[in-house]
């Protein structure tokens, strides 16, 4: 079976009619990296399409704030149950739009499902504040409310995890949705969008405009973030695009939450158990063949034992599974296209510039149109050059260090801050490098690896990151709006800091 008559079997199972074959002169074409093949064509939203979009869109979002909580956490609760049962499906879309091994695009699928049942608890407890009163006889509250239609451009990478990130917990706090994905995976989202606006009309809710589907490329996402009934915008991708969207957020004065880039570093201590060193960096770096914001780029080893855990690494990078994401065995796909893979080559040959030894990084036999390459471990003698720039490929970076201090300041060093990590069995390292004074990066792990965030926990990164949190602990407030009340129960008026104004 061809890839598109894979896809056609998908959406088929699915119960989804997706026209894959569009006629439509402003067309996009799908390939799948896996052998560069094209998958699909999809109809792109036109200027008047994405219009008439969003003011469906802004429509709804004035009835469906006013729907009860609990109520709309039922429609997240049966979108989360349709996703389960289609999560073999869904995987394999991923795996064949992205180049994700299938086991990654199934992980995927189960961040949805994860979601999605967070949000339906959620739901009975987006909850504010009874603050005490300097007045008598008044309350002083804190309540919360939706802002109305909510943007989300996701990346390539995660074409389904993103979306349901912000959308399960957009739809709980009152708001619709108007989602741009990255036209290198529209399939994944026509799939998603299409599974919950079925899980719409099943529980009889009206489902136009509750979700908003707008395909193309650059200038639908500009159109999307200056569109006036949009007010808070949610956008992943590379830090280069997060600038523009912020720019333009914050000459509307509107909201934007920001998902941007990493170049994510561990640190290993002298005492650091290597075995959960190789484990957790070989999965870290290579997996998603280093296509992930939270991907470790950087290993700042501990220069008594550098020798010894580079050479292990070496071992394990040489006996990777490179290959096609859906056989079995394999651990890292493709590349997503030729630019990944020439951005990857032009990084390797900065570094060798620089005099660093360099293991791997070539591009597979037999792989034809496709870009399969072996993850590669650069040493450094010092952090430098492309070192200290994000490259969205399988590069692993290894540099020495003596002093701890040195290491977290390097750790710091650069201009994103998502995830980092330190092994380490000494109780002193760990907590100063999770303390104030230790990283400075949204996620900063112990004895785990940069990458494999839980959905409990409010995800995201500090300085050209973005500064967004998504997912669990509170960031469901990022989707509201607050207000303070003040209610006078009593008969007379007095002013707060006992202000007297008498007439």
């Amino acid at each position: 079976m061809s890839h598109a008559n894979d896809v056609s079997s998908i959406f088929q199972a699915l119960g989804i009619n997706a026209d894959t074959d569009s006629k439509a002169t402003a067309a996009i074409d799908v390939h799948t990296p896996i052998d560069g093949s094209r998958l699909a064509r999809i109809a792109a939203t036109s200027p008047t399409e994405l219009d008439a979009a969003l003011n469906r869109s802004h429509q709804r979002f004035l009835s469906w704030r006013d729907v009860p909580a609990p109520k709309r956490g039922e429609l997240v609760r049966a979108f989360g149950e349709t996703v389960r049962r289609h999560k073999p499906e869904l995987g394999r879309l991923i795996s064949l739009e992205t180049g994700k091994i299938l086991q990654e695009g199934l992980g995927e699928v189960q961040e949805v499902i994860d979601i999605c049942e967070f949000a339906v608890g959620l739901s009975r407890q987006l909850y504010g504040l009874t603050i005490a009163s300097e007045r008598p006889d008044h309350k002083l509250l804190e309540t919360w409310h939706p802002v109305g239609v909510v943007g989300i451009i996701s990346a390539f990478n995660f074409p389904m995890a993103v979306f349901a990130w912000n959308a399960a917990l957009a739809l709980v706090c009152g708001n619709t949705l108007a989602w741009k994905p990255s036209e290198k995976t529209p399939l994944s989202a026509i799939a998603l969008n299409g599974l919950l606006l079925r899980s719409a009309k099943e529980l009889g809710l009206d489902a136009d405009g509750l979700s908003e589907l707008l395909i193309g490329e650059r200038a639908i996402g500009e159109a999307l973030v200056n569109h006036p009934h949009v007010k808070l915008v949610s956008a992943t991708g590379s830090t280069a695009m997060g600038k523009n969207v912020a720019m333009a957020c914050a000459a509307q004065f509107k909201r934007s939450l920001l998902e941007l880039g990493g170049n994510n570093a561990a640190i290993v201590c002298p005492s650091a158990n290597l075995e959960l060193v190789v484990r957790g960096a070989a999965f870290a770096a290579a997996g998603t063949a280093g296509q992930r914001c939270t991907s470790l780029r950087r290993l700042i080893v501990h220069r008594s034992i550098y020798p010894a855990l580079v050479e292990r690494l070496v071992a394990v990078f040489a006996r990777l599974p490179v290959g096609n994401p859906l056989t079995e065995g394999t651990l890292v796909g493709p590349l997503i296209d030729g630019r990944a893979f020439e951005a990857m080559q032009g990084a390797l040959t900065g570094a060798k510039g620089l005099g660093a030894k360099v293991h791997f990084g070539q591009r597979e036999q037999g792989a034809g149109s496709a870009h399969y390459v072996r993850p590669a471990i650069v040493e450094l003698a010092e952090q430098a050059g492309p070192m200290l720039h994000e490259t969205f490929a399988p590069i692993l970076y290894v540099v020495p260090y003596d002093d701890f201090d040195d290491a977290i300041a390097m750790n710091n060093a650069v201009v994103h801050g998502l995830s980092s990590a330190v092994f380490t069995q000494d109780l002193r390292e760990a907590e100063r490098f999770t303390s104030a004074r230790g990283s400075d990066c949204g996620i900063a792990n112990v004895n785990i690896g940069t990458s494999g965030a839980e959905i409990g926990g409010a995800f995201g990164g500090e300085k050209e990151t973005g500064g967004g949190r998504e997912s669990g602990s509170d960031a469901w407030k990022a989707y509201m709006r607050r207000a303070t009340n003040t209610v006078n129960y009593g008969a007379s008026l007095p002013l707060a800091q006992g202000i007297r104004f008498e007439i």
